[in-house]
């Protein structure tokens, strides 16, 4: 079970990242205004510090 969550959580945290290349490739002109860039930063900083929450939790109790 708590296999099944790591590799959730390791294929979330791909997709994610997949996501920051595909944006970064874009050109500078299709980027989204300044304030979204801060909200979508804000709300991607709280699900990595949930999920990464989550991740020492699971390595705490992998360990234990």
């Amino acid at each position: 079970m708590s296999g099944d969550r790591i590799e959730n959580a390791v294929q979330r945290i791909e997709d994610a990242l997949a996501r920051i290349a595909k944006v970064a490739d874009r050109g500078p002109a299709e980027h989204a205004p300044a304030s979204a860039l801060v909200e979508k930063h804000e709300a991607l900083r709280e699900a990595v510090t949930t999920q990464l929450g989550e991740l020492e939790s699971l390595i705490r109790e992998l360990e234990a």
